[in-house]
């Protein structure tokens, strides 16, 4: 939520140049206060899907204790689903054609699972871009996480992500903030940790190329966090700042799973600077063993996560929740009363949060 300034106190002027929110008197007893609503497309397959809606939930409503938040999360019919997926989504989700209709102040935009190299083959790929041109034009802001901001460098801005030549990047990274006086990282530190799970990567050189803003990057894993040229109505992580301190150990042990049926021939490596040393230590010892006992064809042993999970440290949680808090404050400032429509009265679309 944004100061008033309600004096002509300098500190107020200064504040507002640091890229603190200070709003004017006359603007703040104007200002219409109601609840907002943010869509979730959530892309993920059934074995996520309720846990990416819980780690995005939780990122909304730990952003701000004041304002009331509406998640509307809805899916795309053309994601291949379990009959149980299906039920949930039947159940608990809405259609694009009703969120088109109510509106929406903001939109998060998930990851999906992939198969094959070209995001342009996928089955979701036209009505993806259906709701990213849709949202441009009547949603304040649409944040785009990991695949989603792949999906929308390669159709909007012709940047096509790439193989990483090294591997996965997967493990937590530290980051170190690039843009200091932009609002969606006023308060954050500027060293932070962020969660990376990826093989392919969209590049600085191309986020530059696309006359878009970086404002968080690490040496290790690259740009995480962006936005469009306009500063606010297009925002892209590349990271996985939603992760709970237990996701990287779930996609290590499903990995381990795979291996020990038969799956994949090369056994997982650990996640980057996520584990303790004993930890560590333990899952090389379990690895160890069952490579032996898939080459005898015996049975597995328990995978020990009960060892692991007490262990985990979470090194990003905060400075995600700061990101959020910052990106739904401007969000709250802007949007329009009526939720159908994207700006207020007088806000320029081109310079939405006044940057430029």
């Amino acid at each position: 939520m944004p100061l008033v300034a309600n004096t002509a106190l300098p500190s107020f002027a200064r504040l507002l140049k640091e890229g603190e929110t200070v709003i004017d008197s006359d603007h703040a007893i104007h200002q219409d206060i109601r609840e907002l609503h943010i869509g979730l497309l959530n892309m993920m397959p059934d074995g996520a899907l309720e846990a990416t809606e819980r780690q995005f939930f939780r990122l909304v409503g730990e952003s701000n204790q004041i304002a009331q938040f509406y998640v509307h999360p809805f899916s795309l019919r053309e994601i291949e689903r379990t009959k149980e997926g299906k039920a949930h989504i039947d159940q608990y989700y809405k259609t694009f054609d009703q969120i088109m209709e109510e509106g929406l102040d903001a939109l998060i935009i998930t990851g999906a699972n992939v198969t094959g190299t070209q995001l342009s083959a996928q089955a979701f790929w036209d009505p993806l871009i259906k709701i990213i041109d849709w949202a441009f034009d009547n949603v304040t802001s649409t944040l785009c996480s990991c695949l989603a901001t792949h999906a929308v460098m390669e159709f909007r801005y012709g940047q096509k992500r790439a193989l990483l030549p090294g591997g996965k990047c997967w493990g937590v990274y530290p980051h170190k903030v690039v843009n200091q006086l932009h609002p969606l990282v006023t308060g954050v530190n500027t060293r932070f940790d962020v969660p990376h799970s990826r093989f392919n990567e969209v590049f600085r050189h191309q986020f530059d190329r696309a006359g878009l803003r970086i404002l968080a990057q690490s040496e290790e894993a690259g740009v995480h966090l962006a936005t469009s040229e306009d500063g606010f109505r297009l925002v892209f992580f590349q990271g996985h700042p939603e992760y709970d301190s237990i996701s990287l150990l779930k996609e290590y042990k499903r990995e381990v799973g795979r291996y020990i049926d038969g799956e994949i021939d090369e056994y997982p490596p650990l996640p980057e600077n996520y584990l303790s040393l004993r930890s560590s230590a333990i899952l090389e010892e379990y690895r160890d063993r069952h490579i032996v006992k898939r080459n005898k064809k015996q049975k597995p042993e328990a995978f020990p996560e009960d060892l692991i999970i007490p262990t985990l440290d979470n090194t990003w949680h905060d400075s995600a929740e700061a990101v959020i808090n910052n990106w739904i404050g401007k969000v709250y400032q802007v949007t329009h009363i009526d939720r159908r429509i994207p700006f207020k009265d007088g806000i320029d679309p081109d310079d939405p949060i006044g940057i430029r």
